[in-house]
C-alpha cells in the first residue's frame, strides 16, 4: 500500500509575536536552540511554564481493522493494553534487537497516532511501510498537524484560559479532544520534561495563532518560549533517553533501560528472537546515569573510566541548571557495578570523578 500524504518542510512562519519586550517567532518546522537563553528557559519550565514548538516531530496515522495487530508486530510494548484516550511509550526494533526509534502511540477510537523522532522520519516511515500488513494502512499527517508542548507546574492554569476542556480529568499519558480558542485539537498530558504539562496537536493553519495566544495567556505566570537546548537539559535531568545519544540501532532496549516497555510475553514482534538470545546469554552492558562530584561538565563522546580502565564514552552529558552539577549517561559493563559505582570522565585530558546514581537526577518534578 502507498502511504498517503507527503511531508513538506515549510519555511519559518512569517509571524513574530511580542512577548516581554522580545519578538518571539513561531518556528514551524525549525526549533531554535534557545530564544532567551538555555538556563533561563530551563528554570522557567521547572518553576512556572514553557512553550515548545515541536512540529518537527513526525506524525503518522495507522488505520484499519488490523491496525493494532500490525503495531503489536512492529513495536515492543503491548498495544492491546492501550485504551481509547490513552498514550503509550514504545519502540521499534530491527531484526537484531537494535532500536530503530522510540515512539509515542495515541489510541483514537478508529485509528492510532504515532509520533516519531524528526531525525528518523524517513527511516521510520520506510520501515513501517516495509512491514505493513493487510488490514492496516498508513497516512502521513506531519505537514497537516502542528505539535506544541506546554510544560511546567503552571501549564494547566495557563491552558484553562483558552479552553473549557476539563483538564483536571486528563490524567498522565491520557488525552482528549476539544476546542482550544475555537480550534479542535488533541490535548494530551504527555511531555519530555518531567514536569506536568500538555502536548497539543493543532491544525497546521491555526498553529501560529494558538502559539501567540498561549504565550499571551501565560504572560502573568512568566511563561517563556523554549528551544532545543533546554529541552535537552530538562529531559536529561529526568534521565529520559534521547535517540542518537542514549540509544540507536546498535543498542537493545534491555541494554538501554527500557525493559519495562518490552513485553516479551505478548507474542511475536520484530527483534524478539534477538532479545530472547540476549536474555539467555545475559546483558553485557547497561545504560546508567552518573553525577559529577566536581565542577567538570561531561559532554557526549568523552571517555569514561572504571577501575582505571576506559570502558565507555559519555552518551549524553550536560551541566544541570537545576542541580548545578554535571550529569550524564554512559553504557557501562555489567561487571563495573550499578548505583554507587565510582567512575571518571576524561575532560580536557584530565580525569574528573563521578558516581552512578539512581534516576531521575532531578526529583522535584511536577508531572502527575
Amino acid at each position: 500500500m502507498k502511504v498517503e500524504g507527503e511531508l513538506k518542510r515549510t519555511p519559518l512562519y512569517d509571524i513574530h509575536l511580542e512577548s516581554g519586550g522580545r519578538m518571539v517567532p513561531f518556528a514551524g518546522y525549525s526549533l531554535p536552540v534557545s530564544y532567551s537563553g538555555i538556563i533561563e528557559e530551563h528554570l522557567s519550565v521547572r518553576q512556572r511554564g514553557g512553550l515548545f514548538d515541536v512540529s518537527h516531530m513526525g506524525r503518522i496515522e495507522v488505520m484499519g481493522d488490523r491496525a493494532a495487530e500490525y503495531l503489536d508486530y512492529i513495536t515492543v510494548n503491548d498495544v492491546s493494553r492501550i485504551k481509547v484516550g490513552q498514550a503509550q511509550y514504545s519502540a521499534m526494533l530491527n531484526e537484531n534487537g537494535g532500536i530503530i526509534d522510540d515512539i509515542l502511540i495515541y489510541r483514537n477510537r478508529d485509528s492510532y497516532l504515532i509520533v516519531i523522532n524528526a531525525a528518523n522520519y524517513k527511516k521510520d516511515l520506510d520501515w513501517m511501510q516495509m512491514h505493513l500488513r493487510g488490514g492496516a494502512s498508513l497516512k502521513d499527517v506531519t505537514a497537516q498537524i502542528a505539535q506544541v508542548a506546554l510544560q511546567g507546574p503552571a501549564s494547566q492554569e495557563i491552558l484553562s484560559h483558552l479552553t473549557d476542556i476539563d483538564l483536571e480529568n486528563v490524567r498522565y499519558y491520557c488525552f482528549t479532544t476539544g476546542e482550544i480558542s475555537g480550534v479542535e485539537c488533541l490535548v494530551a498530558r504527555t511531555g519530555y520534561t518531567g514536569e506536568d504539562g500538555f502536548e497539543l496537536y493543532i491544525p497546521e493553519k491555526e498553529a501560529a495563532r494558538l502559539w501567540r495566544e498561549l504565550i499571551e495567556a501565560g504572560t502573568e505566570k512568566g511563561i517563556l518560549p523554549c528551544g532545543l537546548g533546554c529541552r535537552d537539559t530538562l529531559r536529561l535531568e529526568m534521565r529520559f533517553c534521547l535517540y542518537g545519544n542514549d540509544m540507536d540501532e546498535t543498542t537493545t532496549p534491555l541494554e538501554a533501560g527500557l525493559k519495562w516497555i518490552t513485553k516479551m510475553d505478548k507474542g511475536e514482534f520484530i527483534g524478539r528472537e534477538a532479545l530472547v538470545d540476549q536474555v539467555k546469554t545475559g546483558v553485557k552492558r547497561r545504560l546508567l546515569g552518573f553525577v559529577m562530584e566536581g565542577r567538570g561538565i561531561p559532554r557526549p563522546g568523552y571517555p569514561v573510566f572504571c577501575d582505571n580502565v576506559e570502558v565507555s564514552k559519555v552518551a549524553s552529558g550536560t551541566s544541570s541548571p537545576s542541580l548545578k552539577k554535571g550529569i550524564g549517561t554512559a553504557y557501562l559493563p555489567v561487571d563495573c557495578g550499578g548505583v554507587g559505582t565510582r567512575v571518571e570522565i576524561e575532560i580536557r585530558n584530565r580525569r574528573e570523578p563521578g558516581v552512578v546514581e539512581k534516576p531521575p537526577f532531578y526529583k522535584k518534578a511536577s508531572h502527575r
